[in-house]
C-alpha cells in the first residue's frame, strides 16, 4: 500500500497520519491523502483508510485557533445535526474528544461526504427558495441549541473618510504594481468609481446601532458566520452538507441572510443579483427564522454600505501579496455598483 499526499499542504509522514487516526477507534490504517481545497484559508485532506473514507481538517487561522472555540463549533454542529439539520459534525476520539491535537496542531476528522458546490445561477427558483428556508432553520436552530447570546458590542458602520483614505492608498499601490496588468487598470477604475460614488452617497451611511443585549430569537443572534457556496455540499437537487462553522458567532442575523445571497445570486460578469431567485430566497428564509421586514430591510441597508466601502480583496493582493482572492474582485467589485443603482430594487426583493 502507498500513502498519496498533497506535497504543498502534506499534513504528515505516514506513520504520523496513521498515530493520529489511531485516537479513533475503527478509523483504520491510512490508503491514501490528497489535499482538498475548500475556502481561502483552511487546510485538509481526504484520507481513505482501510475502514472508510474521511476528511481531516487542520485548524490553522488565527480565530479558531483556541480548542475551546472549536470544541464550541463542533458542539452545535452535532446538536444540529441531532436536529436534522445537514450540519457536518465531526467524529468523537476515543477520548471523547472532536479536537486532537498532534504535532502542535489541532485536527478535527469527519466523515467523508459526497457531493458537489452549486453556486446560485445554478439553483432554480424553488432550489433558491429551499435555500433560503434552510439558512432560516439554521438560525433557529443555533438560537435553540446555543447558550443565549451574550450583549454585543455594537458595531458601526463603515467610515467614509477613512474608506476614502484607503481607496488614495490604494490606488497609488495598483498604479505602482509591477508588472501593470488587467487586473492593475480594473482595480484602479473600481477605486476611483467608488471613489465617486461614495461622494455622491455618503449621506446615506447607516447609523449606528443602539447597545442592546443580543437575543436568541431577535435580530442578533448565533450565526455560521460565513455561509457561501463553497461552505454548501449538494447531492443532487438537495443540500448534503454545510460545512467550515470556523465563524460561528453572534451578529445581526437578517445580515448573514442578506450576505450570502449577495454571493450566491450574483453574476460572474456584471455583478447584478438575480432578483427572482433573491426575492424566492429571502421569502422563504424570513418565514423559516420569523424575521420581520423591518430587520431585513435595515440589514439590506448595512450590507449594500459595506459592499461599497469595502476592499479586503485589493488589500490582499497589494498590501499582502496574496492573490487568492484575485478571481473573486470582478463580480464583488461591480456588485456595490450595480446595487447602488438598483437599491429600490433590491430592497423590494428582499424585504418586500
Amino acid at each position: 500500500m502507498s500513502l498519496v499526499t498533497g506535497t504543498a499542504t502534506e499534513p504528515h509522514a505516514p506513520a504520523s497520519l496513521s498515530a493520529l487516526l489511531h485516537r479513533y477507534e475503527d478509523a483504520g490504517e491510512p490508503l491514501t491523502c490528497e489535499a482538498v481545497p475548500r475556502g481561502l484559508l483552511n487546510r485538509g485532506w481526504r484520507v481513505t483508510t482501510t475502514t472508510g473514507r474521511y476528511f481531516l481538517k487542520e485548524y490553522v487561522a488565527a480565530d479558531t485557533a483556541e480548542p475551546a472555540v472549536i470544541a464550541r463549533q463542533h458542539r452545535a454542529t452535532r446538536r444540529l445535526a441531532g436536529l436534522g439539520l445537514p450540519a457536518a459534525a465531526p467524529l468523537r476520539a476515543a477520548d471523547g474528544r472532536t479536537v486532537t491535537l498532534h504535532g502542535g496542531a489541532g485536527y478535527a476528522l469527519f466523515p467523508w461526504i459526497d457531493g458537489t458546490h452549486r453556486e446560485g445561477t445554478d439553483l432554480d427558483a424553488e432550489q433558491s427558495r429551499r435555500l433560503g428556508a434552510l439558512l432560516g432553520r439554521v438560525h433557529t436552530g443555533l438560537a435553540h441549541v446555543q447558550p443565549p447570546p451574550a450583549a454585543a458590542p455594537p458595531r458601526p458602520s463603515a467610515d467614509p473618510d477613512r474608506t476614502h483614505a484607503d481607496i488614495e492608498r490604494l490606488l497609488d499601490l495598483a498604479r505602482a504594481h509591477r508588472p501593470h496588468d488587467a487586473f492593475d487598470r480594473l482595480a484602479e477604475h473600481r477605486l476611483l468609481e467608488r471613489r465617486d460614488l461614495l461622494r455622491r452617497h455618503a449621506h446615506r451611511r447607516p447609523p449606528d446601532p443602539s447597545p442592546a443585549p443580543a437575543q436568541a430569537g431577535g435580530a442578533q443572534g448565533w450565526v455560521h458566520g460565513d455561509f457561501h457556496p463553497l461552505n454548501l455540499l449538494y447531492r443532487g437537487d438537495e443540500p448534503a452538507a454545510i460545512v467550515d462553522w470556523d465563524r460561528l458567532g453572534v451578529q445581526p442575523r437578517a445580515e448573514e441572510a442578506v450576505r450570502a445571497a449577495a454571493i450566491f445570486f450574483v453574476h460572474p460578469v456584471d455583478g447584478r443579483l438575480d432578483l427572482g431567485k433573491v426575492r424566492a430566497y429571502a421569502t422563504a428564509y424570513r418565514a423559516a427564522a420569523g424575521a420581520g421586514a423591518a430587520e431585513v430591510a435595515a440589514a439590506v441597508h448595512r450590507v449594500w454600505w459595506e459592499r461599497v466601502n469595502d476592499f479586503w480583496m485589493l488589500q490582499w493582493r497589494y498590501e499582502h501579496r496574496d492573490l487568492r482572492s484575485d478571481p473573486l474582485f470582478p463580480a464583488t467589485s461591480a456588485l456595490a455598483v450595480w446595487w447602488t443603482g438598483e437599491y429600490d430594487a433590491v430592497l423590494d426583493a428582499f424585504a418586500g
